[in-house]
């Protein structure tokens, strides 16, 4: 049986959780998905600093605990503010966490100086397990070792990564080595994104009610040995209560062919085992029975 591990500090009823803001378009890359149709340079219409401040104010007299506020883009590092508004933030009593794109300045300086401006976290995308296929999907050759080595160098220096894997017909059959890549690399969170079809990704192919179901499947798989959720798939709080549902039962779900291959690149076989690592879903944490060996490589 699954078991609450963390709860939210708060009703979001009350206020939100957590606040997003897509702070530039501007963002060197070229990613199939992008909802913001990014662009090499800013938007005159971007908030300039005086606005970014009153946001910024607005969300912090939501009261403590303050949501956590993500500033990302296109790419937050296209802003030569973006230092001095993380410590606005911070002052205010928000939580930041920076989402980032991956390039070349995802450095070991830059990190630092977002650290000691106030983040706390720093998130960070993967759409694929190696360097063609992650590089394929974001359309710039050497995007993976940036951020492989963004990644290494954040949780050296202590900060929290989260990493983002957009659910797209060009990463599901790549989930489990993403997933191995996850834990090798070690992060405090895999979310799953299904695609949001706007921007760039009006143009890619809508997955099947049956794959967004075998990939979410496999995410709760997944927790049992990395922490995992969700974002823009609220339906994954149904899959868990499913599953959980059946681990009482001593019953296994019926799923597809995506699901299957995913399960036997991941485990063979998959088998139960006591809880070992949390699993997030709908602002709960939980932890399941499932214990999945990754893929090494």
């Amino acid at each position: 049986m699954s078991r609450a591990i963390r709860t939210p500090r708060h009703s979001v009823a009350e206020r939100p959780f957590i606040v997003i803001w897509e702070t530039t378009r501007a963002c060197p890359l070229a990613c199939h998905h992008c909802r913001a149709s990014a662009q090499p340079d800013r938007d005159p219409r971007e908030l300039d600093a005086a606005d970014a401040r009153a946001l910024m104010l607005q969300i912090a007299e939501f009261g403590r605990p303050a949501p956590l506020f993500v500033i990302t883009g296109g790419d937050p590092f296209q802003r030569e503010d973006l230092n001095e508004l993380i410590s606005y933030g911070t002052s205010l009593g928000l939580r930041i966490a920076v989402s980032p794109s991956g390039t070349p300045t995802l450095t070991r300086a830059n990190l630092a100086a977002v650290r000691d401006a106030g983040a706390v976290a720093l998130s960070l995308s993967v759409d694929g397990s190696d360097a063609a296929r992650h590089d394929a999907f974001r359309g710039v050759d050497g995007v993976f070792q940036w951020t492989i080595d963004a990644w290494r160098a954040a949780r050296e220096l202590g900060l929290k990564v989260q990493i983002n894997t957009t659910l797209t017909r060009h990463s599901l059959d790549d989930l489990a080595d993403i997933a191995a890549l996850v834990r090798r690399e070690g992060a405090m969170l895999w979310s799953g994104f299904l695609l949001v079809p706007t921007g760039r990704g009006a143009d890619l192919d809508a997955l099947t009610p049956q794959e967004v179901e075998d990939s979410l499947h496999f995410l709760y798989d997944c927790g049992s040995v990395i922490a995992t959720k969700t974002t823009e798939a609220h339906h994954f709080r149904r899959v868990v209560l499913q599953r959980t549902l059946h681990d009482q039962c001593g019953t296994r779900p019926a799923l597809g062919p995506l699901h299957r291959r995913l399960t036997a690149r991941a485990a063979a076989p998959l088998r139960r085992a006591p809880p070992r690592r949390p699993q997030a879903a709908h602002g709960r944490v939980v932890g399941t029975r499932l214990r999945l060996r990754l893929p090494h490589g």
